[in-house]
């Protein structure tokens, strides 16, 4: 079931989504047959576009196909938008030749470092929250925005281990949108990773960021760490979404409003039929808070 404005009863006039207000799911090649044969009215795709950087063959045609069906969204992991290395020109140039191509509704980034004099890690890396890196990362935005002719959301990165610092995360990322002029991607399971291996409060992250900022959030699974299990959690997306991050997903649509979700799947892919029952409960909490909204 696609929201519109009007059925939520709230709209963010400072930040449109061209996205379906609906529950959307992340695609992987596993997915191609069963996402094409889905009702659009009902869902949209994110893709990450470096799995797509390349020069022809089936797997563009798919997402072709894709996108003439469905709403897509791309959303990237390697420009290292806090990194002290130069953009990766070539990079740029895939990435705004493959945004020309498929039109992709939305596009989003992460709001963290992964690369370094010319090495790439494998990993998202938090960035270290003063005031000067704030600076840093709206040149860094408002220079990858003009390159790719996008304006895009920021991803609130997961944290392992606390830390002291000028800024809260929520203040450093909302000033760096404000500034930047970009919009908010919350992940919300970024969050609650972050809330038990660092102790922040999730709740209060949440209500600290402005409604009419927030463009988008993500749902995923995580795992525990091997060596020191529930005290440690991972960001692996490889595992159906625990009962507190839908809970804290109900806590962050209460606060900013209907929004498009993305449930995410990076590992241990299932059929796309078993997402399909995540998929609708997060449709079902989406039109969950437009019915409070009307009753209100």
């Amino acid at each position: 079931m696609l929201i519109t404005e009007q059925q939520s009863g709230r709209a963010s006039p400072a930040l449109k989504t061209e996205l379906p207000i609906c529950a959307g799911i992340g695609l992987k090649p596993e997915f191609f047959n069963g996402a094409l044969d889905h009702d659009p009215a009902q869902i949209w795709y994110e893709v990450h576009p470096e799995n797509y950087m390349v020069e022809g063959g089936p797997r563009l045609a798919w997402l072709g196909a894709i996108r003439d069906r469905h709403a897509l969204s791309f959303h990237g992991v390697g420009a290292s938008l806090g990194g002290l290395d130069p953009f990766d020109t070539d990079h740029l140039a895939f990435l705004k030749r493959l945004i020309d191509r498929f039109e992709p509704r939305q596009v989003s980034e992460h709001a963290t470092w992964s690369s370094f004099e010319g090495r790439y890690f494998a990993d998202l890396l938090p960035l270290p929250r003063t005031r000067a890196v704030q600076d840093h990362m709206v040149e860094r935005i408002e220079s990858f925005q003009t390159a790719i002719g996008r304006r895009i959301l920021i991803e609130n990165p997961t944290n392992y281990m606390a830390g002291t610092f000028e800024l809260d995360e929520p203040d450093f990322l909302v000033e760096i949108a404000k500034r930047a002029g970009c919009g908010l991607l919350l992940d919300v399971n970024n969050v609650y990773i972050s809330a038990v291996n660092t102790g922040i409060d999730p709740h209060a992250y949440i209500r600290a960021l402005p409604p009419e900022l927030v463009g988008e959030i993500h749902i995923a699974g995580f795992t525990e760490d091997p060596v020191q299990g529930k005290a440690l959690l991972i960001d692996t997306h490889s595992a159906p979404v625990a009962e507190p991050v839908w809970e804290l997903l109900e806590t962050a649509l209460a606060h900013i409003g209907p929004r498009p979700v993305l449930l995410e799947r990076d590992g241990n892919i299932p059929p796309f039929e078993d997402l399909l029952s995540e998929h609708a409960r997060a449709q079902k909490a989406l039109i969950d808070v437009c019915t409070q909204e009307r009753r209100a």
